[in-house]
């Protein structure tokens, strides 16, 4: 449809290549510390963007080898992952956490990687649950997972305190599901902590499904189907070129309106307006009360200009965009013994410094597609 070649950077030449190697690349040098925000106030950036939201990775493995996240031509037996001792602790994390939610961050998400591979990882929920804002308010703690352990963790993680849970699911046929996630895994066995989730109370819960087209985009209608009326939030996700392994080709991207045309043409829809900055879902409900569904246009229609996120590596490095090339290593000051307050200034001057925006210099084709951190070594 036109809307398709219509699309910021639709007319940019890609092939699909696979490296061989995973490119993550050593710290950037340490950012000058800069001026803590006035209490009660988030960091800026150069773009005006607030810090509200962190999300740390807590783990670079993963039970599943999906195709756009996680080639098994990659991520094989040969594949060297992190050591345990070079991850972050909880303590260390929860530290962190606490600094970053005094610099303005309100949210935080933990993902992987498959975060619930993390052996006791309700133990860092808990003491995430903890902390609090500078005006006394507790945190917005959620959890990305692939769903396949969570009918077993889904209500130990909400007794220790998480708020919600956003579950991946690409397919509801098993086959394709199944070809697309490279596991032993079903989609029943996704459903099943799906319906744990919000037996806990882990509600509402959002469902992301990944849309590439030719693959699995004849499942947009079926998904749509299986969810309305369930209380849950579906969200269709543009393919996108995070990392360098996945093979990105742009002519696999079904742009997020195609989505709502094919929805809407049988169950009619109306936008939800939002003026929360750091959404990225665009919010649509179904006008017979069947509940709401969400799109995310990372590569049609670009948000980085209302981007608040940081993001934490399970080692420690800060990155600033999901499609950063490098990070900042905390982790080195942090066991170097820096206060609290050293921290701060640190986190503070490497904000202060931001102006990623990716996804807008893709729109223009001005984005250089080789060197990316990958999504399974920082979440997505």
């Amino acid at each position: 449809m036109s809307a398709e070649r219509d699309a910021p950077g639709y007319d940019v030449p890609m092939s699909k290549v696979i490296f061989l190697a995973d490119r993550r690349t050593g710290p950037l040098a340490p950012a000058v510390p800069g001026e803590l925000p006035p209490h009660g106030q988030p960091a800026l950036d150069q773009r005006a963007r607030p810090l509200r939201d962190l999300r740390i990775s807590v783990t670079d493995r993963c039970n599943f080898r999906c195709t756009y996240c996680m080639p098994r031509e990659v991520f094989d037996s040969s594949y060297t992952f992190m050591p345990h001792a070079a991850l972050l602790s909880f303590e260390e994390i929860s530290r962190l956490a606490g600094i970053f939610t005094q610099l303005g961050v309100e949210k935080i998400r933990l993902t992987g990687g498959e975060p619930l591979l993390r052996k006791h990882i309700e133990n860092l929920v808990g003491q995430l649950a903890e902390l609090r804002t500078p005006a006394g308010r507790p945190l917005d703690l959620t959890l990305t997972t692939n769903g396949s352990m969570l009918a077993r963790k889904a209500a130990a993680l909400k007794n220790a305190g998480l708020t919600r849970v956003t579950v991946s699911l690409d397919a509801l046929d098993p086959a394709m599901f199944q070809g697309m996630s490279d596991s032993g895994f079903t989609p029943e066995d996704v459903l099943r902590g799906v319906d744990a989730a919000a037996e806990a109370g882990l509600a509402p819960v959002k469902v992301n499904m990944v849309v590439r087209r030719g693959l699995n985009d004849g499942q947009i209608l079926p998904m749509a189907e299986r969810f309305r009326h369930s209380g849950h939030i579906l969200r269709f996700i543009e393919y996108m070129d995070v990392g360098n392994t996945n093979g990105w080709n742009l002519a696999e991207v079904v742009p997020s309106q195609e989505v709502l045309d094919r929805i809407g043409a049988a169950y009619a829809l109306e936008p939800v307006a939002s003026g929360e900055m750091g959404r990225v879902a665009e919010r649509w409900r179904y006008l017979d009360g069947g509940g709401e569904i969400g799109v995310i246009s990372s590569v049609t229609h670009a948000f980085c200009g209302g981007c608040t996120r940081a993001r934490l590596s399970p080692e420690g490095k800060l990155f600033l965009c999901l499609f950063a090339h490098d990070g900042y290593d905390l982790r080195a000051p942090l066991r170097d013994g820096a206060s609290d307050a050293e921290l701060a200034g640190i986190i503070a001057g490497i904000w202060a410094g931001r102006n990623d925006h990716y996804s807008e210099l893709r729109g223009r084709n001005m984005a250089d597609p080789a060197r990316k951190i990958e999504m399974s070594y920082i979440g997505g």
